[in-house]
């Protein structure tokens, strides 16, 4: 195994990709450092995944050791189903991180992005034994696309990942029960607009306990019509999100394009 990654410099990887991958590249790179920016990451640890356009079922994740504050559209590692590093690289991977990742990827194939994370609200929620309550505005317009998987250890053991799928089906959310969060998309943007939703939901659901037992419940009716609205316009909200979201890094450091 090769050293720990450090931060990467300028490479030939733009000139000899597609433009369609060098997109998902730098939307993967910007998630990554958007991630950062929220507090969201955790270390060197948790993952986002893109699959990278073409017929080959490629992937691009992040080279282990490098901060998510770090990440560029070049340094991103592309690998196959197996986490086996398809081109020439000087950064390596962490197989059991892509475990989770690549067994959704292979199942779903509208799951184009696979974003996972360790946050401190995310791993609560995911302990309590209700989950995510329909509390607040934000949380019921997750809690209809949202699944849950039971704990059984750090994601080393490959013999999971069917049960991890049953566990997801269709939705586009997950609790993975005293771990953290996971959400899917059909794009890097529509993955991190899933999280973003998520995230808020279970920060607010944790204050919410913290400062009052007693919760007030809205109706069935109204948890059902909020689910109803926001099966619509989600793909203009992520229209809408992503490119104000580019334009923040862009102030910020555009370093994540290189």
């Amino acid at each position: 195994m090769s050293a720990i990654a450090e931060p990467a410099t300028a490479s030939p990887i733009r000139e000899r990709c597609s433009p369609e991958e060098w997109k998902t590249r730098v939307d993967l790179a910007a998630a990554y450092r958007l991630v950062a920016y929220f507090g969201w990451d955790d270390l060197i640890f948790t993952h986002i995944s893109a699959r990278v356009p073409g017929p080959e079922h490629h992937f691009l994740i992040n080279p282990y050791g490098m901060t998510f504050d770090e990440m560029t559209a070049s340094s991103l590692v592309k690998v196959d189903l197996d986490g086996n590093i398809m081109e020439p690289t000087p950064y390596f991977i962490n197989p059991a991180g892509f475990t989770i990742h690549s067994a959704i990827h292979a199942a779903r194939e509208d799951a184009l992005c696979v974003l996972h994370l360790h946050t401190n609200a995310g791993v609560a929620v995911s302990a309590q034994a209700h989950g995510l309550l329909p509390i607040n505005q934000i949380a019921m317009t997750v809690t209809s696309n949202l699944a849950y998987h039971d704990y059984e250890g750090i994601a080393l053991n490959l013999d999971e990942r069917p049960r991890l799928v049953a566990d997801l089906g269709t939705k586009n959310a997950m609790l993975l029960r005293n771990h953290g969060t996971l959400t899917v998309g059909t794009s890097v943007q529509s993955a991190f607009l899933n999280m973003y939703f998520l995230e808020r939901a279970c920060a607010i659901q944790v204050l919410t306990l913290a400062g009052n037992p007693e919760i007030y419940q809205p109706t069935d009716a109204v948890k059902a019509l909020v689910a109803q609205q926001v099966k619509y316009g989600g793909e203009m909200l992520e229209g809408l999100m992503w490119p104000p979201m580019l334009r923040r890094l862009d102030r910020i450091d555009p370093s994540y394009r290189d």
